[in-house]
């Protein structure tokens, strides 16, 4: 069945003012969810992607914590959780008992001690369903967090996406107008980089700006002696920024307190170990970037 076609009077009877619409409600024409979207993103200064090549490199974790770091700053953020069939932005906030509601402006976004949130994990009927969905599904849910979600004046988002290099890290971020630019976590073991140099070469193949990359898991403090143990080696982040030519915004050593936190809901930017002090910097660095 074909779709119906608009007549030229339908035409000119559209003036592209989807937000002030009376029919945008029942509106079939496609130019209004690509209106709609574009507006909603408008009402957002800085967008930015969180990526990884791979998973298990703390990329949720970096997320949630650069958010923290901004908000204490005095900054509105919100944070997009892109990861359908594996969220775990809601348990890293605190927020996994709370439900999305919607609203007359759309769907309203879950507050985390003023971060505001998204994710397909505050939509389930418990934390232990999963998401058995194939592509399209997964794909519908990010243009609905996109276009559907009433965002409202917010400095910051933070897109947390999923490992690799397909559909989804793909679609979110073609989804989503007027990006400032994408952030690669890593550790430094050489298997993460291998995946992370993907991850970078995908967001240059889709001119995507790289604000750069962060190595995660760098080194371990050690509580007794206060010297560095290099669980997984360090250094490899800020080799392969050098060697793929994009900024290194610095590394953050493991901490047994972050894992616990996590569990917690709470972030650890707020405390004076070597692994805040670490985040603080390569937050630093990022506004730094976001001015040039």
């Amino acid at each position: 069945m074909s779709a119906p076609q608009s007549s030229e009077a339908d035409e000119k009877s559209c003036n592209g003012l989807c937000s002030s619409c009376a029919d945008k409600a029942s509106c079939d024409d496609p130019r209004a969810k690509e209106k709609e979207t574009v507006d909603r993103m408008t009402q957002i200064t800085h967008k930015i992607v969180v990526g990884s090549g791979k998973g298990g490199v703390g990329k949720s974790t970096v997320t949630v914590n650069l958010a923290a770091a901004l908000q204490s700053r005095g900054y509105k953020v919100g944070i997009l959780d892109a990861d359908i069939t594996g969220p775990n932005i809601p348990k890293l906030l605190g927020i996994e008992d709370q439900k999305l509601m919607a609203g007359p402006e759309g769907l309203e976004p879950a507050d985390a001690s003023g971060i505001k949130a998204i994710s397909i994990a505050l939509l389930l009927k418990n934390k232990d369903s999963p998401v058995v969905w194939r592509g399209p599904m997964k794909m519908t849910a990010l243009k609905q967090f996109v276009s559907d979600v009433n965002w409202g004046d917010l400095d910051f988002l933070l897109v947390d996406l999923p490992p690799g290099t397909s559909d989804e890290p793909i679609s979110a971020t073609q989804l989503i107008s007027g990006l400032d630019g994408a952030i690669i976590v890593t550790t430094p073991q050489e298997v993460a980089l291998l995946d992370s140099r993907k991850a970078v070469n995908m967001f240059k193949m889709m001119n995507v700006p790289m604000l750069g990359i962060i190595e995660n898991m760098s080194g371990l403090v050690c509580p007794h002696c206060g010297k560095s143990i290099e669980v997984f080696k360090t250094g490899g982040g800020e080799n392969a920024a050098r060697e793929l030519d994009v900024p290194f915004l610095g590394a953050i050593p493991l901490d047994a307190e972050i894992g616990k936190l996590g569990d917690m809901g709470k972030t650890f930017t707020k405390n004076e170990t070597p692994a805040a002090k670490a985040f603080e910097k390569v937050v630093d660095a990022i506004l730094v970037r976001l001015k040039e």
